[in-house]
């Protein structure tokens, strides 16, 4: 069994890889469609503003894109809208350092400035994380598929050591609730 196939279809971190794709994608093809109004001027160096960020056509064709296959994950979801969050973030970071570079320079075909490098940036991170969330971390629970998967002969080695000590494995303990 391959990592990307161990979720189950209906567990409940699929709903926040399709809902961080949804949204993502929504915003990107929302500011896409706004680029695209009126003559963008599809390669200039000097974009319109729109929302505090500068677009010129290709930009906007871009986020149009990248916005429709954010969308198409928030459709299919599971694995595959996490994977898709984490590409595509990764994807937004690089284009961060590449607008970085491209700033004031007959490079800058995107029409890049300051604000839309933060973004990508920003954006990059906040969609991976959607995408990695409950999947990549140092601490996941035991009963976190992930983790199974991960550590199938170690979650029998410490079923075992936890018998062998009378202590039941992999239990929540409940706290009794106090109302007011």
């Amino acid at each position: 069994m391959r990592l990307q196939d161990e979720l189950p279809v209906d567990h409940r971190l699929a709903q926040v890889y399709r809902y961080g794709a949804g949204l993502a994608g929504l915003l990107l093809l929302i500011w896409g469609c706004f680029g695209l109004a009126g003559d963008p001027g599809y390669l200039s160096t000097n974009g319109k503003n729109i929302a505090g960020m500068s677009s010129n056509g290709a930009l906007s064709v871009l986020s149009v894109v990248f916005g429709g296959i954010l969308m198409i994950g928030a459709v299919i979801g599971g694995n595959f809208a996490s994977w898709l969050n984490m590409a595509v973030g990764l994807i937004f970071f690089v284009a961060g350092f590449v607008g970085l570079v491209a700033l004031d320079s007959s490079w800058n075909h995107l029409a890049f400035r300051m604000a839309n490098v933060i973004f990508s940036f920003v954006f990059g991170l906040v969609i991976a994380t959607f995408g990695m969330y409950g999947r990549v971390s140092g601490h996941l629970p035991h009963d976190n598929p992930y983790w199974r998967e991960r550590h199938s002969g170690e979650r029998a080695k410490e079923e075992e050591i936890a018998g062998r000590w009378h202590v039941p494995a992999f239990k929540t303990v409940l706290r009794p609730t106090v109302r007011h």
